[in-house]
């Protein structure tokens, strides 16, 4: 019977001993990496988020910031964004004012630049070529820093880094899909 407890308490004995060095081991070995909590540094002088938006919201912020910009234009317009991009406004004709309306089919480039391909046009019912319509609309619209009208190619390049916000804020255009209503934009704010 003494062996028994004997045997018993070596066995006790050592499995608390294992218990002990594995404890041990544990508590000694470092952290992986998965379980720190690391500080991260950006590697260049922007932070950025994405912002996911819809044709109504935008619209509203298109027109404002229209307003602001081009306040001391002699001609007024406005954008309108349904399953194109429409533009609206008024061109002198003689003594009269005739109504615009251009239509452009947007794309997103990869530089988070817009473009807008010219679709149709309609000047009061008057039948204008195009490149004429967009060269004058060139010429007589201020047009917000970044915007630039290229009448030749029926393009409308907005480049929206050169496009002047409050903050130094930049704008990349990820998405431009009107017909799906599937906007979204990378913000780039500065951290300097």
């Amino acid at each position: 019977m003494k062996n028994k407890w004997k045997t018993g308490f070596f066995l006790l004995l050592g499995l608390i001993v294992i218990i002990v060095i594995i404890l041990l081991s544990l508590i000694m070995i470092p952290a992986d990496e998965e379980g720190k909590i690391q500080q991260t540094v950006p590697n260049n002088k922007n932070v950025s988020f994405e912002v996911i938006s819809n044709k109504a919201d935008l619209n509203v912020l298109i027109n404002q910031y229209i307003k602001k910009e081009a306040a001391d234009s002699p001609i007024e317009y406005s954008v309108q964004l349904q399953d194109e991009v429409e533009l609206y406004g008024t061109l002198p004709f003689f003594s009269q004012e005739v109504d615009l309306k251009l239509t452009f089919v947007p794309k997103a480039l990869d530089n988070g630049d817009l473009v807008l391909k010219q679709k149709s046009i309609s000047v009061g019912s008057l039948p204008l070529p195009v490149s004429y319509v967009l060269k004058f609309i060139k010429e007589n619209y201020k047009l917000p820093k970044g915007v630039e009208i290229q009448p030749n190619d029926k393009i409308v390049h907005v480049n929206m880094q050169q496009l002047k916000l409050k903050s130094d804020v930049k704008i990349k255009v990820n998405r431009f899909d009107l017909i799906k209503d599937d906007i979204a934009f990378t913000i780039l704010v500065s951290v300097e």
